[in-house]
């Protein structure tokens, strides 16, 4: 279901309602999916170390197209720095964790290559390039935009 409130997005992509989420072992990388069929990782480090400094954000590091339908299952297998993700469509897909590479999909001919991240290759049903990386330059101009990530508690 949507267990999270709609995020405003940070790019010109639609992200809809949050309909999963998932935690690093250390909870502080959280990985979410979308009712769009988008995945966001977020860096939860200095929120957590002290939540009610307005400072210390969630913040949106990596934005990728993974499905083009909503998201209903992710999970992150943290030796290998692998994402998986299941869409509502059926299918079943491999990420790089920290680039949004795209490995393939379960039920496929050829074996994962985990290490291989050489070739761009997307799904056939994505034709958005596999991830945005969210990074503050210095020579870009500051703005003061907030877009919240909100629970929602009554869902």
């Amino acid at each position: 279901g949507n267990l999270m409130k709609e995020l405003l997005p940070f790019s010109g992509h639609p992200s809809g309602p949050l309909t999963v989420l998932c935690t690093d072992i250390f909870t502080k990388i959280l990985f979410t999916g979308s009712k769009e069929g988008y995945i966001f990782r977020w860096n939860m480090t200095s929120f957590l170390e002290d939540s009610r400094n307005r400072k210390n954000e969630i913040k949106e590091e990596l934005c990728w197209r993974a499905h083009a339908a909503e998201v209903v299952d992710l999970f992150i297998e943290e030796e290998k720095n692998v994402v998986v993700t299941a869409s509502i469509d059926g299918s079943v897909r491999l990420w790089h964790a920290r680039t949004g590479y795209y490995f393939g999909y379960f039920g496929q001919a050829r074996k994962f290559e985990l290490t291989d991240t050489s070739r761009l290759i997307l799904p056939s049903d994505v034709n958005d390039f596999s991830a945005i990386i969210k990074e503050e330059s210095k020579h870009m101009e500051k703005k003061k935009v907030i877009y919240p990530l909100m629970l929602d508690r009554d869902k």
